[in-house]
Protein backbone atom coordinates (compact mmCIF):
# COMPACT_ATOMS: atom_id res chain seq x y z
CA UNK A 1 0.00 0.00 0.00
CA UNK A 2 3.07 2.49 0.80
CA UNK A 3 4.51 1.83 -2.42
CA UNK A 4 1.23 2.08 -4.59
CA UNK A 5 0.39 5.36 -2.78
CA UNK A 6 4.47 6.60 -3.20
CA UNK A 7 3.93 5.96 -6.93
CA UNK A 8 0.29 7.52 -7.41
CA UNK A 9 1.15 10.15 -4.87
CA UNK A 10 -1.73 9.71 -3.09
CA UNK A 11 -2.17 9.94 1.34
CA UNK A 12 -2.87 6.47 2.40
CA UNK A 13 -5.58 7.76 4.66
CA UNK A 14 -7.69 8.93 1.17
CA UNK A 15 -6.97 5.26 0.28
CA UNK A 16 -8.70 4.36 3.44
CA UNK A 17 -11.40 6.75 3.25
CA UNK A 18 -12.17 5.50 0.17
CA UNK A 19 -12.70 2.02 1.19
CA UNK A 20 -14.57 3.02 3.74
CA UNK A 21 -16.74 4.55 2.39
CA UNK A 22 -17.43 1.66 -0.25
CA UNK A 23 -17.95 -0.33 2.45
CA UNK A 24 -20.63 1.63 3.58
CA UNK A 25 -22.34 2.12 0.27
CA UNK A 26 -22.16 -2.00 -0.21
CA UNK A 27 -23.46 -1.90 3.22
CA UNK A 28 -26.53 0.37 3.03
CA UNK A 29 -27.03 0.05 -0.02
CA UNK A 30 -26.99 4.06 -0.99
CA UNK A 31 -24.40 6.54 -2.66
CA UNK A 32 -22.38 8.52 -1.15
CA UNK A 33 -22.70 11.81 0.11
CA UNK A 34 -22.14 14.77 -1.84
CA UNK A 35 -21.13 15.71 -5.47
CA UNK A 36 -18.50 13.45 -7.15
CA UNK A 37 -15.74 15.41 -8.52
CA UNK A 38 -11.96 14.08 -9.67
CA UNK A 39 -9.55 14.03 -7.69
CA UNK A 40 -6.64 16.26 -7.82
CA UNK A 41 -3.70 13.85 -7.55
CA UNK A 42 -5.53 10.73 -9.86
CA UNK A 43 -8.03 11.97 -11.53
CA UNK A 44 -10.38 9.74 -10.24
CA UNK A 45 -13.93 10.26 -8.77
CA UNK A 46 -14.20 11.34 -5.28
CA UNK A 47 -16.45 12.88 -3.08
CA UNK A 48 -16.52 16.50 -2.24
CA UNK A 49 -16.11 16.95 1.56
CA UNK A 50 -19.34 18.60 3.15
CA UNK A 51 -19.49 21.81 5.76
CA UNK A 52 -18.09 20.55 8.66
CA UNK A 53 -19.64 20.78 11.76
CA UNK A 54 -23.42 21.22 13.03
CA UNK A 55 -25.86 22.01 10.45
CA UNK A 56 -27.19 25.73 10.05
CA UNK A 57 -29.93 27.50 9.03
CA UNK A 58 -27.56 29.83 6.71
CA UNK A 59 -25.70 29.24 3.79
CA UNK A 60 -21.80 30.35 3.06
CA UNK A 61 -23.19 32.85 1.05
CA UNK A 62 -26.07 34.14 3.21
CA UNK A 63 -24.09 34.73 6.32
CA UNK A 64 -21.78 36.14 4.02
CA UNK A 65 -24.30 38.95 3.50
CA UNK A 66 -25.42 39.02 7.24
CA UNK A 67 -21.57 39.75 8.27
CA UNK A 68 -21.60 42.63 5.39
CA UNK A 69 -24.47 43.95 6.92
CA UNK A 70 -22.89 43.73 10.58
CA UNK A 71 -20.29 45.23 9.34
CA UNK A 72 -21.99 48.23 7.68
CA UNK A 73 -24.11 48.87 11.08
CA UNK A 74 -20.93 48.90 13.30
CA UNK A 75 -19.90 52.06 14.35
CA UNK A 76 -16.06 51.00 13.88
CA UNK A 77 -13.85 49.80 11.30
CA UNK A 78 -11.27 47.88 12.22
CA UNK A 79 -13.99 45.15 14.33
CA UNK A 80 -12.16 41.66 13.75
CA UNK A 81 -14.24 37.98 13.51
CA UNK A 82 -14.70 37.53 17.11
CA UNK A 83 -16.29 41.12 17.54
CA UNK A 84 -19.10 40.56 14.05
CA UNK A 85 -19.59 36.62 15.11
CA UNK A 86 -20.77 38.63 18.65
CA UNK A 87 -22.68 41.11 17.05
CA UNK A 88 -24.05 37.93 14.91
CA UNK A 89 -26.19 36.70 18.27
CA UNK A 90 -28.45 39.72 18.53
CA UNK A 91 -29.42 38.65 15.16
CA UNK A 92 -30.48 35.64 16.03
CA UNK A 93 -27.70 34.15 14.14
CA UNK A 94 -25.32 31.35 16.14
CA UNK A 95 -22.24 30.40 14.33
CA UNK A 96 -18.85 29.14 14.81
CA UNK A 97 -16.00 31.40 15.12
CA UNK A 98 -13.72 29.27 12.62
CA UNK A 99 -16.36 29.87 9.72
CA UNK A 100 -16.89 33.18 10.36
CA UNK A 101 -13.11 33.88 10.10
CA UNK A 102 -12.74 31.74 7.04
CA UNK A 103 -15.85 33.82 5.02
CA UNK A 104 -14.55 36.79 6.28
CA UNK A 105 -10.87 35.85 4.73
CA UNK A 106 -12.15 34.35 1.93
CA UNK A 107 -13.85 37.56 1.32
CA UNK A 108 -11.19 40.02 2.16
CA UNK A 109 -13.42 41.34 4.82
CA UNK A 110 -10.34 41.47 7.96
CA UNK A 111 -9.16 44.19 9.27
CA UNK A 112 -5.65 44.47 8.16
CA UNK A 113 -3.00 43.74 10.38
CA UNK A 114 0.85 44.04 11.23
CA UNK A 115 3.05 41.27 10.70
CA UNK A 116 4.81 39.91 13.84
CA UNK A 117 9.03 40.47 14.40
CA UNK A 118 10.83 37.73 15.73
CA UNK A 119 12.08 38.98 19.41
CA UNK A 120 15.15 37.69 21.64
CA UNK A 121 13.65 37.20 25.54
CA UNK A 122 11.63 40.10 26.46
CA UNK A 123 12.08 41.76 30.61
CA UNK A 124 8.11 41.80 30.55
CA UNK A 125 6.61 38.10 30.93
CA UNK A 126 3.38 39.11 33.32
CA UNK A 127 0.52 40.09 33.37
CA UNK A 128 -0.86 43.66 33.15
CA UNK A 129 -4.45 43.79 33.21
CA UNK A 130 -6.24 43.61 36.98
CA UNK A 131 -9.16 42.60 38.85
CA UNK A 132 -10.93 45.55 39.40
CA UNK A 133 -11.30 48.85 37.91
CA UNK A 134 -9.12 51.78 39.44
CA UNK A 135 -5.89 49.95 40.22
CA UNK A 136 -3.64 50.47 37.32
CA UNK A 137 -3.91 53.15 34.74
CA UNK A 138 -1.53 53.63 31.62
CA UNK A 139 -1.04 56.79 29.96
CA UNK A 140 0.65 57.60 26.97
CA UNK A 141 0.79 60.08 23.68
CA UNK A 142 1.24 60.33 20.08
CA UNK A 143 0.77 63.12 17.59
CA UNK A 144 -1.34 64.16 14.31
CA UNK A 145 -1.24 66.12 11.53
CA UNK A 146 -3.50 69.45 11.35
CA UNK A 147 -3.38 71.52 8.03
CA UNK A 148 -3.43 74.85 10.71
CA UNK A 149 -1.55 74.48 13.42
CA UNK A 150 0.70 71.00 11.98
CA UNK A 151 1.49 68.55 14.36
CA UNK A 152 -0.12 68.15 17.61
CA UNK A 153 -0.57 66.17 20.24
CA UNK A 154 -2.80 63.55 22.02
CA UNK A 155 -3.17 62.44 25.46
CA UNK A 156 -4.54 59.86 27.15
CA UNK A 157 -5.11 57.40 30.43
CA UNK A 158 -7.40 53.91 30.41
CA UNK A 159 -7.90 51.86 32.86
CA UNK A 160 -6.58 48.64 32.66
CA UNK A 161 -9.69 46.44 33.93
CA UNK A 162 -12.34 48.47 32.35
CA UNK A 163 -10.14 49.73 29.88
CA UNK A 164 -12.21 52.70 29.23
CA UNK A 165 -10.75 56.30 28.74
CA UNK A 166 -10.66 58.31 31.64
CA UNK A 167 -9.42 61.37 30.67
CA UNK A 168 -7.64 62.49 27.17
CA UNK A 169 -5.98 66.46 26.16
CA UNK A 170 -5.08 67.47 23.31
CA UNK A 171 -2.50 70.35 22.79
CA UNK A 172 0.13 71.87 20.26
CA UNK A 173 2.57 71.53 23.08
CA UNK A 174 2.90 68.00 24.19
CA UNK A 175 4.79 69.33 27.69
CA UNK A 176 4.54 67.95 30.72
CA UNK A 177 1.94 69.88 31.49
CA UNK A 178 -0.38 68.57 28.97
CA UNK A 179 0.51 64.89 30.05
CA UNK A 180 -1.01 65.72 33.07
CA UNK A 181 -4.12 66.78 32.28
CA UNK A 182 -5.50 63.46 31.63
CA UNK A 183 -4.63 62.16 35.25
CA UNK A 184 -6.31 65.32 35.94
CA UNK A 185 -9.48 64.54 34.21
CA UNK A 186 -10.04 61.20 35.40
CA UNK A 187 -8.87 61.88 38.99
CA UNK A 188 -11.93 64.30 39.01
CA UNK A 189 -13.94 61.74 37.06
CA UNK A 190 -13.38 59.25 39.26
CA UNK A 191 -13.00 60.51 42.52
CA UNK A 192 -15.63 63.54 41.97
CA UNK A 193 -12.61 65.55 43.47
CA UNK A 194 -8.90 66.91 43.39
CA UNK A 195 -7.58 66.85 46.99
CA UNK A 196 -4.09 65.14 48.22
CA UNK A 197 -3.99 61.88 48.63
CA UNK A 198 -7.10 61.50 46.96
CA UNK A 199 -6.08 58.48 44.78
CA UNK A 200 -4.06 56.28 47.29
CA UNK A 201 -4.00 52.85 45.97
CA UNK A 202 -3.91 54.06 42.29
CA UNK A 203 -0.76 52.74 40.14
CA UNK A 204 -0.16 54.84 36.64
CA UNK A 205 1.88 52.91 34.05
CA UNK A 206 4.10 55.02 31.40
CA UNK A 207 6.99 54.78 29.37
CA UNK A 208 9.99 56.91 29.73
CA UNK A 209 9.15 59.78 27.67
CA UNK A 210 10.63 63.50 29.18
CA UNK A 211 6.84 64.86 30.37
CA UNK A 212 6.48 60.96 32.21
CA UNK A 213 9.93 61.61 34.04
CA UNK A 214 9.46 65.52 34.37
CA UNK A 215 10.20 66.34 38.27
CA UNK A 216 6.61 68.49 38.21
CA UNK A 217 4.84 65.09 36.73
CA UNK A 218 6.17 63.16 39.48
CA UNK A 219 5.89 65.51 42.30
CA UNK A 220 1.59 65.89 41.14
CA UNK A 221 1.60 61.95 41.09
CA UNK A 222 2.92 61.99 44.87
CA UNK A 223 0.31 64.78 46.09
CA UNK A 224 -2.72 62.45 44.47
CA UNK A 225 -1.32 59.42 45.84
CA UNK A 226 -0.76 57.88 42.63
CA UNK A 227 1.92 55.03 42.61
CA UNK A 228 4.05 55.55 39.75
CA UNK A 229 4.82 52.66 37.37
CA UNK A 230 7.33 53.21 34.35
CA UNK A 231 7.47 50.05 32.13
CA UNK A 232 10.70 48.54 31.64
CA UNK A 233 12.74 50.19 28.61
CA UNK A 234 12.30 49.13 24.80
CA UNK A 235 9.17 46.58 26.34
CA UNK A 236 6.37 48.46 24.86
CA UNK A 237 4.31 45.43 26.07
CA UNK A 238 4.73 47.16 29.72
CA UNK A 239 2.25 49.83 28.93
CA UNK A 240 0.22 47.42 26.20
CA UNK A 241 -3.49 47.98 27.33
CA UNK A 242 -2.65 51.94 26.43
CA UNK A 243 -0.47 51.31 23.62
CA UNK A 244 -3.72 49.19 21.88
CA UNK A 245 -5.71 51.63 22.59
CA UNK A 246 -3.16 54.48 20.51
CA UNK A 247 -3.74 51.78 17.85
CA UNK A 248 -7.36 51.97 17.87
CA UNK A 249 -7.44 55.61 18.01
CA UNK A 250 -5.53 56.08 14.98
CA UNK A 251 -7.35 53.23 13.10
CA UNK A 252 -10.75 54.51 14.05
CA UNK A 253 -9.84 58.32 14.06
CA UNK A 254 -6.97 59.80 13.34
CA UNK A 255 -6.50 57.89 9.87
CA UNK A 256 -9.77 58.85 8.45
CA UNK A 257 -9.82 62.58 9.09
CA UNK A 258 -8.02 65.41 7.48
CA UNK A 259 -8.28 67.31 10.49
CA UNK A 260 -8.15 71.46 9.31
CA UNK A 261 -7.59 72.86 12.77
CA UNK A 262 -6.48 71.86 15.82
CA UNK A 263 -10.44 72.54 17.63
CA UNK A 264 -12.04 70.16 15.02
CA UNK A 265 -9.65 67.36 16.46
CA UNK A 266 -10.67 67.79 19.75
CA UNK A 267 -13.93 67.93 19.02
CA UNK A 268 -13.59 64.51 16.22
CA UNK A 269 -11.50 62.46 18.73
CA UNK A 270 -13.30 63.54 21.85
CA UNK A 271 -17.08 62.06 19.77
CA UNK A 272 -14.73 58.82 19.41
CA UNK A 273 -13.59 58.83 22.77
CA UNK A 274 -17.42 58.59 23.77
CA UNK A 275 -18.78 56.39 20.93
CA UNK A 276 -15.68 54.05 22.38
CA UNK A 277 -16.47 54.06 26.11
CA UNK A 278 -20.12 53.13 25.23
CA UNK A 279 -19.79 51.09 21.96
CA UNK A 280 -16.60 49.22 21.73
CA UNK A 281 -16.61 45.54 22.60
CA UNK A 282 -14.30 43.94 24.80
CA UNK A 283 -13.70 40.15 23.92
CA UNK A 284 -12.31 38.90 27.72
CA UNK A 285 -15.17 40.92 29.40
CA UNK A 286 -17.59 38.75 27.64
CA UNK A 287 -18.02 41.14 24.65
CA UNK A 288 -19.40 43.95 27.13
CA UNK A 289 -18.59 47.74 26.72
CA UNK A 290 -16.12 49.33 28.64
CA UNK A 291 -19.06 51.45 30.15
CA UNK A 292 -21.13 48.01 31.01
CA UNK A 293 -17.57 46.55 32.66
CA UNK A 294 -17.62 49.68 34.62
CA UNK A 295 -20.81 50.14 35.86
CA UNK A 296 -21.12 46.18 36.87
CA UNK A 297 -18.13 46.99 39.37
CA UNK A 298 -19.88 49.64 40.63
CA UNK A 299 -23.25 48.41 41.36
CA UNK A 300 -20.98 44.89 42.90
CA UNK A 301 -19.67 47.61 45.09
CA UNK A 302 -22.84 49.24 46.22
Amino acid sequence: MALVCTVWRVARSTVYAHRVAAAETALNGDAPHGPQRPDRATGREGRTPAKRGPRTALDDAALVEEIRAVLVASPFCTEGHRKVRARLRPRGVRVGKARVLRLMRAHRLLAPTRRRHERGDRAHAGHIITARPDELWGTDATRFWTRQEGWCWFFGAIDHCAEDIVGWHVAKVGDRWAALEPIRQGVRHIHGSYAPRIALGLGLRADHGPQYTAHQFLGELRWLGIRPSPSFVGEPECNGVMERWIRTLKEECLYLHDFATLAEAQQVIGEFVERYNRAWLLERHGHRTPADVRASFQRLAA
